[in-house]
């Protein structure tokens, strides 16, 4: 059958959102002659990003919380993309791909858009520049090896004050993936430094920055509460009420005139939808899209919306569904649902799901959790937020590679390998030299230094 002549089905993103409505269509109607379902993604995996936190420290290894798309999806069609802009008016998607950032436009009949969102750096002069992040496997691959980097170069450190300085560590941000990210960072270097024969353990500092009285917002006040003791038991210093207005690469400048010297900064304190929302003709609120209770954008029929990107009414609340991932699951199923009910000419349904709970992990086998209205901490905690998230680890292989590896790490001790070193770094300069000057590839010449890695 002529392609012109299938109902195209496009979704954009590679997250929750994105693969749990292919994984729908996928079962459903993909298979079918005269539908074609094309997801577009920036990677050719999905990240589980709960999980995140735990290859920084060492506890997992990259492999364990990736999932080849195309191994999940059998017969839906997976593009590795970006995407570039969205035409509503003419019903197409335009995409770059490549090094020399080619692109391609894509048709469709119905186009579900899931792009999550992107690191919110606020403007602060230096934070995008120099600060770390953990949204991506890179940046905790990249966490990883730097502090391990500043452990080997305060080794080599005879000035006590550099050497403070290299084994100073802050995270902006309170919130679950700060605290996520504090704890196992803390658990990691205050290990990693007893390996080290010219390094104490009172020589590192590791700080946690948080604009408001409390962190985790969302655990509510005792939870919160109990998570700050925990913390500050094993040394971290938790400055509340304080905001990070700059960072110079050697140092955090805060709201309160203080500047913290470091070469460290993880930045987890916002973030904001894709930039390729902004010129949606489509209302929004916070840049977000909005849409009806049936997840569909009103105005545009046959283009719906789910994830941190949409702003899904709640009818119970009054209030949209808040931007986490198991409301983002849950919409893109129920989405797909109603796009497979909209080309069989059924009845579309609204959306409707009640937050069952949070928890977080804040290292030291310690955790923290709301389920179902019911406030638990301490190692039962933690262990739920292992059982829980394990569950819902995706595809039976990934679950038991963590499984496993939770268990030897019961026995064994963590791996202090640096994978990234300076040799390493120049050897990856020299290589993009030579592609920069290679003749059959002009773009890299030409391009900024932003995407001169695009491809690494």
């Amino acid at each position: 059958m002529n392609n012109s002549q299938k109902t195209r089905v496009l979704i954009l993103g590679g997250g929750f959102g994105g693969l749990y409505a292919a994984l729908h269509l996928d079962k459903t109607i993909a298979a079918e002659a005269n539908v074609e379902v094309t997801l577009v993604s920036r990677e050719n995996f999905v990240l589980f990003t709960p999980m995140l936190h735990e290859i920084a420290a060492g506890d997992l290894e990259m492999t364990d919380i990736v999932s080849p798309l195309r191994q999940m999806l059998k017969h839906v069609n997976v593009l590795e993309a970006e995407v570039e802009a969205i035409d509503l008016a003419e019903s197409r998607v335009t995409v770059t791909f490549g090094l020399q950032r080619e692109q391609k436009q894509l048709s469709y009949d119905h186009l579900l858009i899931a792009l999550g969102s992107e690191t919110n750096f606020l403007t602060l002069p230096g934070v995008e520049e120099r600060a770390l992040t953990m949204k991506s496997i890179g940046d905790a691959f990249i966490l990883r090896n730097q502090m391990l980097a500043m452990l080997e170069l305060a080794s080599l450190t005879e000035d006590a004050a550099r050497r403070r300085a290299l084994l100073t560590f802050v995270v902006a941000g309170g919130g679950f993936a700060g605290v996520e990210t504090i704890g196992a960072l803390n658990d990691f270097v205050r290990e990693a430094v007893g390996y080290y024969s010219g390094l104490r353990e009172t020589d590192v500092r590791v700080v946690l920055v948080h604009p408001s009285d409390v962190i985790l917002p969302e655990l509510g006040d005792r939870l919160g509460r109990y998570a700050q003791r925990k913390l500050a038991d094993r040394q971290i210093e938790i400055l509340t009420n304080t905001r990070v207005t700059a960072f110079s690469g050697h140092g955090v400048e805060l709201g309160n005139g203080e500047t913290i010297a470091t070469q460290t900064l993880v930045w987890t304190a916002g973030v904001t939808p894709s930039p390729v929302l902004r010129e949606l003709p489509c209302k929004k609120e916070k840049g977000r899209i909005m849409v009806e209770e049936t997840l569909e954008i009103p105005g545009f029929p046959g283009v719906w919306a789910v994830g941190d990107c949409a702003w899904i009414p709640n009818s119970k609340t009054g209030k949209p569904h808040p931007p986490t991932a198991q409301h983002a699951l849950r919409q893109a199923t129920h989405c797909a649902k109603n796009i497979v009910a909209a080309i069989r000419g059924k009845q579309k349904t609204p959306f409707a799901f009640t937050t069952l709970g949070q928890l977080a992990s804040i290292g030291h086998r310690t955790g923290v959790a709301n389920i179902l209205g019911v406030q638990m901490s301490g190692v039962i905690a933690w262990w739920l937020w292992r059982t829980i998230y394990l569950a819902k680890l995706p595809r039976f292989e990934r679950k038991l590679r963590v499984g496993l590896h939770w268990t030897l790490d019961l026995f064994f001790f963590r791996d202090f390998t640096q994978y990234l070193t300076v040799h390493g770094i120049e050897r990856v300069q020299r290589r993009l030299a030579y592609l920069r000057d290679h003749p059959l590839i002009p773009a890299l010449r030409k391009s900024e230094p932003a995407s001169e890695t695009s491809g690494f």
